[in-house]
């Protein structure tokens, strides 16, 4: 049962429309996944495969989504722990589309978990560049840098931190930031009936007072010349066209960037309503609105804001930490001696010869006996809550190196000397914690199914030894 005076508000908003809109609330939710291109140098065979496996149709509006039916279940295919694909809302993944993320940029997620856009991304910077996501609650925060380790990503720094606190740091520093707000989630009744239950008049208002301070803080990190994104899914215009038009009423140094909704596949209909809110922004109608009788997804909010003026050549942002400086090059060989024996070991020769993994200079950094890969001019980490620095390498016990899950993740068969290719039902037995028998060289494998990196077995004496994280175990 909706609201009354939800739909009291939505009558108003749509008029004729609304009976349309009333009726989408009985259709069936629409459910897509989004292939992720960090696990395959070449794309096009695995997504042959996976569209042989499901009944996918393309996401108009999102490079690598696609629809799936609800007779597909791919959250329980091995190539969901894998990383091959992150499970997400369709209208959700048009926010990243708008930010176009670029390789080697600094980009901030702000309000991330449970971490589908930051994978998104991920995916688009193609590992180079800095992506720092964040999260301002604890238990969110985990489960959002567990999904950054699953989908194979080396070059994020996972926080959990208050937007407040960030924006005292990184002072004009990121070059695009996507705010995907906390809202009344009302674009998700017809989804999650707990957001229909918790809805009140006065949480739209919490929500957009909320939004007006996170928006704040973002503004303050964004450099000159760089791109925000402000998203919300919800219909409310307070927290919609009210959250942007009350914004750019204080900052004279942002403008809208009009949506171009038809390059998007995107149907007439989507955009901002003027008419929703006193003293509307200009040029508010070039923001969109996703309604879900109007497209196969569900109620979305976005806005492309531009900051006004350009970056001197050459220029270098500096946040308040500094750049992590890391393990001195001269101690790391010395200190970290297991694990460049592992390397060696473990990974192939063209891996060893490109800098990045295996070189013993700057960019790693030890949390106790742990090692990170950072990713590139990483911000300093004193006085901030870091969950993830970077990719985890692994851990040191006891005189061994023992490689971390997310490396595994983070490596495909070509990176490594020893791999061993696992059926899909091999691969349902592994993920349970499963040995093996197999008959090989000694040593560490990386386990795969399809070619898609899975985790780490370790063979000697003719058994493939399990070490897939027992929290992860099926």
């Amino acid at each position: 049962m909706l609201p009354q005076s939800f739909t009291e508000r939505m009558q108003g908003l749509l008029e004729s429309e609304y009976e349309e809109f009333l009726a989408s609330f009985e259709h069936e939710k629409y459910q897509a996944l989004r292939l992720n291109p960090l696990k395959k140098d070449d794309m096009s065979v695995i997504t042959e495969k996976v569209k042989q496996t499901f009944q996918l149709q393309p996401v108009p509006w999102a490079e690598n989504g696609y629809y799936y039916t609800k007779e597909d279940q791919p959250g329980k295919h091995p190539w969901h722990e894998a990383g091959l694909y992150y499970i997400q809302e369709p209208s959700a993944m048009a926010p990243v589309t708008l930010l176009s993320p670029q390789p080697g940029e600094r980009i901030l997620d702000l309000c991330a978990a449970p971490g589908g856009k930051s994978t998104q991304i991920a995916s688009a910077m193609e590992g180079e560049g800095l992506l720092v996501t964040n999260e301002i609650h604890p238990a969110r925060a985990k489960i959002l840098s567990e999904n950054v380790e699953r989908m194979g990503i080396r070059n994020a720094c996972v926080l959990n931190e208050t937007p407040e606190h960030l924006a005292d740091i990184f002072e004009e520093y990121f070059d695009r930031i996507l705010v995907d707000a906390p809202c009344s989630g009302e674009g998700m009744f017809r989804k999650n009936e707990v957001a229909c239950e918790e809805w009140s008049p006065e949480n739209v208002q919490l929500c957009a007072d909320r939004q007006d301070g996170i928006l704040e803080c973002a503004a303050r990190m964004l450099v000159p010349g760089g791109r925000l994104v402000y998203s919300t899914c919800t219909f409310a215009p307070a927290e919609n066209e009210g959250s942007i038009s009350r914004f750019l009423a204080k900052h004279e140094e942002f403008e809208i960037v009009p949506i171009d909704k038809k390059a998007l596949g995107i149907p007439e209909g989507c955009d901002g309503i003027p008419g929703c809110v006193e003293n509307p922004a200009p040029g508010i109608e070039g923001t969109l609105r996703l309604w879900p009788h109007k497209l196969r997804g569900e109620g979305h909010y976005a806005a492309v804001l531009q900051k006004k003026g350009e970056l001197p050549e050459g220029y270098q942002p500096v946040c308040a930490t500094g750049t992590e400086k890391g393990i001195p090059a001269k101690n790391l060989a010395k200190d970290w001696a297991e694990y460049f024996a592992f390397a060696k070991e473990t990974f192939s020769e063209k891996l060893m010869g490109e800098a990045g993994l295996c070189t013993a200079g700057e960019g790693f950094l030890a949390f106790g006996d742990n090692l990170y890969r950072m990713p590139e001019r990483m911000p300093g980490v004193k006085g901030l809550k870091v969950l993830r620095p970077g990719l985890h390498l692994g851990t040191l016990k006891k005189n061994r190196f023992e490689p971390a899950h997310a490396l595994a993740l983070a490596l495909c068969p070509k990176d490594v000397k020893h791999v061993w290719n696992l059926s899909v039902e091999e691969a349902a037995a592994y993920l349970k914690g499963q040995t093996f028998s197999a008959e090989g060289e000694k040593g560490w494998y990386l386990i795969c199914v399809d070619d898609i990196s899975l985790g780490w077995g370790k063979l000697a004496g003719g058994i493939m030894k399990n070490h897939y994280p027992k929290g992860l175990r099926k």
